[in-house]
């Protein structure tokens, strides 16, 4: 018993006793509460996996379970309970299972498994998965069933994971996020428990404990809670003494602690710094520079590695002196490890990561005198490696603390504390990464990891510089945290033309209704600052001129947050020209925008998408439409379920606006019966639309008829989508009498997915020999293979127009491929035409090939659908290319992930 007490001891935080610890076993107690020998086998798992960041508590929780059952008092339960610290494994060598078993019990190495037998109930910690330092794949090779029998320790402990050794024992795993991959693969149903760490107010707590003024502790408190990253970070109880140890002794000192909680370098940096700060007047002790620069060789290895805990070979590999640590041992920056004798590790990953990142910064020093990056150390390129990053995850917090290090000021902090010049020409080789071509270091990384670099830097020029070519940015928010990063970033990049946001839900306070609820008022207070956050952010939108295009979608708002993001659309200095909102909640939403674009010149383009369309919304939409001030040359309402009822409204809208010409009601329910409705405005001298979809709106063959009428009355409409509707053989019969008339002057004409067949072909066959006005004719996804012929007959006679003829996925096949061939020999018009998701086999294309090869017509693109790594097709390809090199051959499968087939639209 005092062996497992000595172990839970151990484990203590800087001065912070049994309290913070057994905060942190309280937290979690509901999830171990079943990790006890009295709790019935087939109640409690064989297998429970504690996960969670860095130092928030999982080796306490593990110590703390297997404390408890032990004190088990029973007679009639025996029970045992052993601690595997994989730090340790990492140094033993070969060893029977025996061995490996009896650190802590000597007993057992001759007792073998009849020993345990006794006990009917067995506990085993495996602590740090993550720290195991084995090659790939070591722990599912050479499984072991004997007790006695000496293997390597990675064998072993596959063995007993793999459930070969001690099947019935019930295993407690702890981890970083990271390996849990690595770890699923070798447990069978495993229980998984995140381990959070300190809840917020255990965090105010420890804050208020720390500080002997209270009214300095809530502020030092708040002044973490205002960096969103810093603060999460804090549920590790290693983080919240390095703030408080930092903003206490500049407190101390008089000086304001603000700064430093400004990014998470800044913070580190200054707990680093304050260590070693030399007195006023004194240069800094040279004494330190070697000392630092052995550190940060340590810290870099061992990101790249994977490794926090380094015993005497590692500092011997790495040439790094043991008396060279004392003076961050001393400072407790470095910490001797309390589970493996002769090792060391940092106070917190953070700090290793951010050495790592000082590393690069002394690395480009001595790289001018010829050195390299040492041993398993990847130099900066190979850093912003997005293939390394993925492998590694800490690798990112350097490149983060590697921009936060950027910043002149702090350069100079650590120059004058350590007395160590930096490199001057690491920030330009940051901004030009040479193993993508000198292309920016944007281009490597994901825009949200951009962001997160350049608020680290804090450096203006630095962000203008890095963002210059950036045009087009994708913004997914996700917590206070990205809308601060994004923010402070946004007001910087002066070429950015686009963005597109996409806001989760639970950033904003949902409900703005008045609470006396203490839960509320945290929670408002809380959404107070994010919207000041939000407000920040959406001022972008007024002060850089040349944004002209904002997409909303997937979007969670509250109503304080839409008038904000509206109050800044409808200033002066807004010069907005498109704006896609899609998917946007409430639905209150969509008003508060129609309303914000109301008399909004710069305005020419609006989508406005889901399925939360009210009444409401359509009456202010058509005010919209009718004020003097409205510019909107495209409008697509999509999924819109009122129109029809509202059609008298819209219908003035239209006649009254003069400058919309597209419109678009994909996927809208307007059914035969708005149709008609919508053909008498298309008819009034004052509709001025010239492109209409009506793209799935359940229409049938009943409205063609009207369609057909208004087609010859109204001689603006050039372009008409009318796929994905039931229009049938009998619904193009009716279309095709209405575009035979001289008066019709519609250009493009989509049916995709109209369930047209032979008969169809017919009637479009006799249209396009009528010298009628149609260029542009898409008939995909229509059963019409046995129809072909007609419409290559059409092809062949001087009359027809078409310059595009879609026929993708019509299931033409090699058969039909000699009408194809023998229309394109005759036809002089045709310079597009889609074959796309047709089998039409070697002998089809060769056919085809054939004819373009003898005759240097008019087409310059034609979309096969084709084994391209086939040799017979590769010939016929260069063939093809050979005579004939001003035909594009377009094999990709693009048509199969479009959504609409009204390209003509934007």
């Amino acid at each position: 018993m005092e062996k497992f007490y000595s172990i839970w001891k151990n484990t203590f935080c800087y001065g912070d006793g049994d309290d913070f610890h057994y905060k942190i076993t309280q937290g979690s107690q509901k999830f171990t509460s079943f990790l006890n020998p009295q709790t019935p086998a087939q109640l409690r798992p064989l297998t429970v996996v504690l996960h969670g960041a860095a130092g928030v508590g999982k080796t306490t929780l593990a110590k703390k379970v297997m404390l408890d059952w032990t004190q088990d008092s029973l007679p009639e339960t025996l029970s045992a309970a052993f601690y595997l610290s994989c730090k340790e494994l990492n140094h033993k060598g070969a060893c029977t299972f025996a061995e490996l078993m009896s650190k802590n019990r000597p007993d057992l190495q001759e007792a073998g498994p009849e020993s345990l037998a006794q006990a009917h109930e067995v506990l085993i910690v495996i602590d740090g998965f993550d720290e195991l330092r084995v090659p790939s794949g070591s722990l599912i090779h050479d499984i072991c069933g004997d007790w006695k029998k000496r293997k390597p320790v990675p064998v072993l402990l596959g063995s007993l994971l793999k459930r070969k050794m001690l099947p019935k024992a019930t295993l407690l795993i702890t981890t970083r996020p990271g390996a849990l991959r690595e770890l699923r693969l070798l447990l069978e149903q495993p229980l998984l428990m995140e381990i959070e760490g300190l809840s917020e107010l255990d965090r105010r707590e420890y804050f208020l404990k720390h500080f002997e003024d209270e009214d300095q502790a809530l502020r030092a408190f708040d002044l973490m809670k205002s960096n969103p990253a810093l603060f999460r970070m804090g549920s590790a109880p290693a983080v919240c003494w390095v703030v408080c140890t930092c903003l206490k002794l500049q407190m101390e000192k008089g000086e304001d602690p603000a700064p430093t909680c400004q990014t998470t370098t800044s913070l580190f940096l200054r707990f680093l710094c304050s260590q070693f700060t030399a007195a006023p007047g004194r240069c800094p002790s040279q004494h330190l520079v070697a000392p630092v620069k052995a550190l940060c060789v340590l810290a870099a290895e061992g990101v790249w590695t994977q490794t926090s805990v380094f015993d005497g070979e590692d500092l011997g590999r790495l040439g790094v002196e043991e008396s060279a640590l004392r003076p961050f041992l001393d400072k407790n920056v470095l910490q001797k490890d309390r589970d493996c004798g002769g090792c060391y590790s940092f106070i917190h990953l953070s700090v290793q990561q951010l050495l790592a990142a000082v590393f690069y910064l002394l690395e480009s020093e001595e790289e001018e005198d010829g050195g390299s990056p040492r041993g398993d150390i990847g130099d900066i390129q190979k850093l912003l490696s997005k293939e390394e990053r993925l492998k590694n995850p800490s690798l990112t917090h350097v490149v983060y603390f590697l921009f936060g290090l950027l910043s002149e000021k702090r350069a100079r902090e650590l120059e004058i504390t350590f007395g160590c010049r930096l490199s001057v020409g690491i920030k330009q080789e940051l901004l030009k990464s040479k193993s993508s071509g000198n292309k920016p270091f944007s281009s490597m990384m994901a825009m949200k990891e951009v962001v997160y670099c350049l608020y680290e830097s804090q450096d203006e020029q630095l962000i203008k510089e890095a963002m210059v070519h950036v045009k087009d940015m994708s913004l997914h928010l996700k917590n206070k945290m990205d809308i601060m990063y994004s923010s402070f970033c946004l007001k910087h990049c002066q070429n950015l033309q686009k963005i597109s946001l996409q806001v989760e839900k639970g950033i904003f306070l949902e409900n703005d209704t008045v609470s006396e609820s203490d839960t509320w008022i945290q929670r408002s207070q809380n959404d107070y600052h994010t919207l000041c956050l939000w407000t920040d952010l959406c001022s972008v939108f007024s002060s850089n001129k040349n944004l002209k295009f904002l997409d909303v979608g997937q979007s969670f708002l509250s109503h304080s947050s839409m008038r904000i993001l509206c109050e800044q659309i409808t200033r002066v200095t807004c010069h907005l020209q498109k704006v896609v909102i899609k998917n946007v909640f409430p639905a209150e939403a969509y008003q508060d925008f129609c309303l914000a674009f109301t008399g909004k010149k710069t305005l020419t383009h609006l989508t406005l998408e889901g399925s939360v369309h009210s009444e409401k919304m359509l009456l202010l939409l058509c005010e919209t439409l009718k004020h003097l001030r409205c510019n909107l040359h495209y409008l697509r309402l999509g999924s819109c379920s009122d129109i029809t009822q509202q059609w008298d409204n819209f219908s003035l809208a239209l006649e009254t606006n003069q400058s919309l010409k597209c419109l678009d009601l994909m996927a809208s329910e307007l059914l035969d019966e708005g149709v008609k409705l919508l053909c008498t405005t298309l008819r009034h001298p004052k509709c001025f639309l010239q492109r209409l979809s009506m793209e799935n709106c359940h229409l049938t063959e009943a409205c063609c008829k009207e369609l057909s009428s208004a087609l010859i009355v109204t001689q603006r409409l050039t372009h008409l989508c009318l796929a994905k509707n039931n229009l049938g053989d009998g619904g193009v019969k009716l279309l095709c009498e209405g575009l035979s008339y001289p008066e019709c002057q519609l250009q493009t004409l989509v049916l995709c997915h109209c369930n047209i067949t032979r008969h169809g072909c017919k009637y479009i066959s006799k249209l396009l020999q009528r010298d009628s006005s149609l260029t542009h004719l898409d008939l995909g996804f229509n059963l019409i293979a046995t129809g072909l012929w007609f419409l290559c007959e059409a092809l062949k006679k001087p009359n027809c127009n078409l310059t595009y003829l879609g026929l993708c996925g019509c299931s033409i096949t090699s058969f039909c491929c000699q009408d194809l061939a023998s229309a394109l020999t005759s036809n002089w018009r045709l310079d597009t035409l889609d074959l796309g998701e047709n089998i039409l086999g070697k002998s089809g294309i060769a056919v085809l090939f054939e004819a373009l090869k003898q005759n240097n017509g008019p087409l310059k693109t034609l979309r096969l659908k084709m084994d391209e790594s086939s040799v017979e097709i590769q010939k016929l390809l260069k063939e093809m290319k050979d005579s004939n090199p001003k035909l594009t051959i377009d094999c990709k499968d693009s048509r199969t992930s479009r959504s609409s087939y009204c390209d003509f639209l934007s």
